[in-house]
């Protein structure tokens, strides 16, 4: 009888040898343990510790490459096989990379994020806010003029009931500790120098180093004086002035009132309100709200305005230009808005010359000459007296009121649009892809000439319009305040 054999059972598969986990995330993570206690002993400033941390970071990334270069190499030597990232290892190094990125923006952009949102006190990073006041006068040439600059802080510039030039700074520093306040406090201190008819002052924000330091400057001196104004983070107020001024600003608000000499301001993402000047005002830059009114010199705005542009009561001519718009005319006795989409005017003086595109055009109560070209916008024009008028226009209607006894002679073409009239005398012809208008009225005088695309044309027969006591619900830049000591699209 044959003997049955069993075989044996198959050998376990010989698993290889799992490898070792890597250092590298684990040693990152102790340096970076070691300064958060640090800091949380008052061993290291947090705010020291945010610089170094948003300048340094990359140093982590090339520890951790060099720690996984000696396993590597000592996975080498022995044979075995070297640890690999894992998926720990990436979302720790995702996290570093997105920590140190945003660090570094902060910190190049904080002066900015910390001022437009009022950060600048009691937190972790940048520390404690504490207040200080200084207080400096001296005597002001006779026939001197005044030269200031702050780096960041209000400027608020008054009159004097005496020869002398008073200054009050109200300063706030932020720190750790009061006595490290105090040292930068005294590094910080404002500058005053005089040379000949120019007197200088400088906020002497950057006195310590890179210490964040914001000081407002209330001035008050003779009204005579000239003022020439530079500041970065801070309003700027002007009140009473013979001379002349000039104001430099980058993200502030600018408001000027009661100067009897030029003004001359160079905007960066600022806003400006500018009341009662009796000489010219030129206003160029990048600016939010702008708001002139009560100007009996000429104006000239060169730029690009962001929000709103509101003209109202200026004697002399006006230039405005900016990517988008090109406008000029001779006078403006009523009120203009200006903003992305709209440009509303009434009693406006011209000659009148408007290129723009993309906006709805109206037009109230003008006088003379008329040369307007718009795009994809609605045009509509009131005119007081009949001057010379030509208008172009596309994908958008044109109406324009004439008075109902003035002399004018018309020619008009309208492609893809109809034509209508209150003059019987004028000559229509509707088509179905062009209309044409041509006459005259009451014996003809000025010419009329109104071309447009896809849009109707309309001659209607309208009042003259009476000049506005002021315009409607205009919303102006608020006038900046008196700072006060805190406690510890383009057009």
């Amino acid at each position: 009888m044959a003997s049955t054999l069993q075989a044996p059972p198959p050998a376990p598969p010989v698993r290889p040898p799992r490898p070792p986990r890597s250092l590298a995330g684990p040693f990152v993570l102790i340096i970076i343990g070691i300064f958060f206690l640090l800091a949380n002993m008052g061993m290291i400033e947090w705010h020291r510790f945010g610089y170094w941390f948003s300048h340094y970071w990359p140093v982590l990334l090339i520890l951790w490459g060099v720690v996984k270069l000696l396993e590597h190499q000592q996975a080498s030597r022995t044979g075995a096989r070297a640890p690999g990232i894992g998926a720990g290892g990436v979302v720790l190094i995702v996290f570093l990379v997105l920590a140190g990125l945003t660090a570094t923006g902060m910190y190049r952009h904080w002066d900015e994020f910390g001022d437009a949102f009022h950060v600048n006190g009691d937190v972790p990073w940048w520390g404690h806010t504490y207040s200080y006041t200084d207080e400096l006068q001296q005597a002001f040439p006779s026939g001197g003029n005044l030269r200031v600059t702050n780096d960041r802080g209000a400027v608020n510039v008054s009159t004097s009931d005496d020869n002398q030039i008073h200054i009050t700074a109200h300063k706030r520093i932020n720190a750790e500790r009061q006595n490290q306040a105090d040292d930068w406090n005294k590094s910080a201190k404002p500058q005053i120098s005089v040379s000949g008819q120019a007197v200088t002052i400088d906020a002497n924000t950057r006195g310590a180093g890179d210490h964040w330091v914001s000081t407002d400057l209330d001035i008050s001196l003779p009204r005579k004086a000239s003022v020439v104004i530079s500041t970065h983070h801070g309003d700027v107020s002007i009140m009473g002035r013979d001379g002349n001024a000039a104001v430099t600003n980058q993200d502030g608000d600018v408001s000027v009132t009661d100067l009897n000499g030029s003004l001359s301001l160079n905007l960066d993402k600022s806003s400006a309100r500018i009341s009662e000047i009796s000489s010219d005002v030129s206003i160029q830059g990048r600016a939010n709200d702008v708001s002139l009114e009560d100007v009996k010199g000429a104006v000239r705005l060169d730029g690009d305005f962001m929000e709103s542009v509101k003209l109202s009561r200026i004697a002399k001519p006006v230039n405005f230009k900016t990517s988008r718009t090109d406008m000029d005319f001779s006078k403006l006795d009523g009120y203009l808005n200006l903003d992305s989409g709209d440009l509303e005017a009434t009693s406006v003086t011209g000659p009148l010359r408007l290129h723009t595109r993309s906006k709805d055009i109206m037009l109230n109560g003008v006088t003379n000459d008329v040369h307007l070209e718009d795009e994809n916008g609605a045009v509509e024009i009131h005119l007081n007296k009949v001057g010379s008028l030509e208008v172009t226009n596309s994908k958008g209607d044109i109406r324009i009121y004439v008075p109902e006894k003035s002399s004018f002679q018309v020619e008009a073409q309208a492609r893809d649009g109809e034509i209508q009239s209150d003059f019987s005398s004028l000559k229509i012809e509707n088509g179905d892809n062009r209309s044409t208008a041509s006459g005259s009225v009451n014996g003809g005088g000025p010419r009329m000439v109104i071309n447009n695309e896809h849009g109707t044309i309309e001659i209607r027969a309208g009042a003259i319009v009476p000049i506005p006591a002021a315009p409607p619900s205009a919303k102006m830049p608020k006038t900046p305040k008196t700072p006060e000591v805190p406690e510890p699209s383009e057009n």
